[in-house]
């Protein structure tokens, strides 16, 4: 018999973390993350700006809208929810003026 083992960030695997924008945060607990990334045109050689917008879990309700925050992917928590808030790396300045 082996004593229970808890489980780690290396039992899991690595989870890959975003980096974006919070667009909304009317829903309870769920906040909308637009990720903006530009991406080089393989025919013009171009940059070309791609955005893609995630739900993610905010279980504090902290997030607002205009805050930069830091997502982890993490397992499914409805049907379009898959990522979760794993810091805040800026405040909104709407509320500051």
């Amino acid at each position: 018999m082996s004593a229970p083992t808890t489980e780690t960030e290396d039992t899991r695997g690595s989870r890959r973390t975003i980096t974006g924008t919070v667009t909304s945060d009317k829903m309870d607990k769920t906040v909308v993350v637009t990720v903006i990334r530009r991406v080089r045109d393989r025919r013009f050689h171009k940059f070309v700006t791609r955005r893609v917008k995630y739900k993610a879990h905010d279980e504090k309700n902290t997030c607002e809208v205009g805050d930069v925050v830091e997502l982890v992917e993490a397992r499914p928590m409805s049907k379009t929810k898959r990522w979760r808030v794993l810091r805040t790396i800026s405040k909104s300045k709407e509320l500051a003026s």
